[in-house]
């Protein structure tokens, strides 16, 4: 386990020497070419920057305006049968906008049920078994501008509630109730 952690120490930096050594073996001039994909790097922030500032004043508002709570509220009946914790649906409904804002919501679940109750299992995996479905889709597809997303955002949502289901029925399997 020590050779594991001492490795894991060096991994980041051997590669990047590694990078460094191949570029000059093939005669590239490496720091042109890291100023040059800093540059590019800037512009695809600057591009995407709106969106990210949109994105973010919606989750604000969803948090702020009751929207969220009023969501779970109608959806908690539909899932009584099952005993889902009616907890985890604002965390799971905000996850699919902002990773960030759902992980503030997950640390108050694991304040006041604890990361080892059924709660904070379930949340945690159901957090890393789902995507952030309209983040990803208006960042990627507006660095591509793709006008017509398809079948995308239906199939993300099938495959999310699918993903929570799993998770689900995986905790319990693994942890019980």
């Amino acid at each position: 386990m020590a050779f594991l952690v001492a490795a894991s120490d060096w991994f980041i930096p051997l590669i990047m020497v590694g990078i460094i050594v191949y570029g000059m073996l093939k005669n590239v001039d490496v720091f042109d070419a890291f100023v040059e994909g800093a540059k590019d790097g800037l512009k695809v922030v600057l591009d995407i920057l709106p969106t990210l500032i949109g994105l973010l004043v919606a989750v604000g508002m969803l948090r702020a305006s009751g929207v969220l709570t009023a969501l779970s509220n109608a959806i908690a009946p539909f899932l009584s049968f099952s005993h889902f914790p009616s907890q985890l649906i604002p965390t799971i409904l905000l996850h699919t906008f902002s990773s960030s804002a759902s992980t503030g919501l997950m640390i108050d679940l694991f304040k006041n049920y604890g990361p080892d109750s059924f709660i904070g299992r379930l949340a945690s995996i159901t957090f890393s078994s789902t995507e952030t479905i309209f983040y990803t889709m208006s960042v990627y597809y507006m660095i591509i501008k793709v006008k017509d997303s398809r079948y995308t955002l239906a199939g993300s949502l099938i495959a999310t509630g699918v993903g929570v289901i799993a998770s689900y029925f995986l905790t319990l399997k693994f942890f019980g109730i």
